[in-house]
């Protein structure tokens, strides 16, 4: 069996299509109490999380790709991004939780606000 046959019996048996049901996006490393009260507002939206790991700060956005059928699959699997076709399958969430690996993790907002309330002890005041 190809590296690509075994990528893709992993996507068939990921029920949920995880890797297709959110984004991430690289933020600058918060270091400041206002870079903290502005990532405070961005995960106080629904579905935005934030995490650190070896590589950095990232917004996670639960956000569902548009070309996902209701089938699970692409519906523009031959003409996807090049994100898409370059992801590496040898390990995903379907192997194991991605929080596993995070250093910080921040699922919500009231999580995020205790956070800045232990690293500024001013904070609030």
């Amino acid at each position: 069996m190809t590296d690509l046959n075994v990528a893709l019996d992993k996507c068939s048996r990921c029920k949920g299509r995880l890797c297709c049901n959110y984004i991430t996006q690289w933020i600058e490393t918060p270091r400041s109490k206002r870079d903290f009260e502005f990532l405070l507002w961005q995960v106080a939206h629904r579905g935005v999380r934030c995490y650190q790991d070896n590589d950095g700060w990232y917004l996670l956005i639960e956000t569902r790709c548009t070309h996902l059928g209701k089938d699970g699959l692409c519906g523009i699997y031959d003409s996807r991004p090049s994100v898409c076709r370059e992801y590496d399958h040898e390990w995903c969430e379907f192997d194991e939780p991605a929080e596993k690996h995070f250093k910080k993790y921040f699922p919500s907002y009231k999580s995020l606000l205790a956070y800045c309330r232990k690293r500024f002890k001013s904070w609030g005041k």
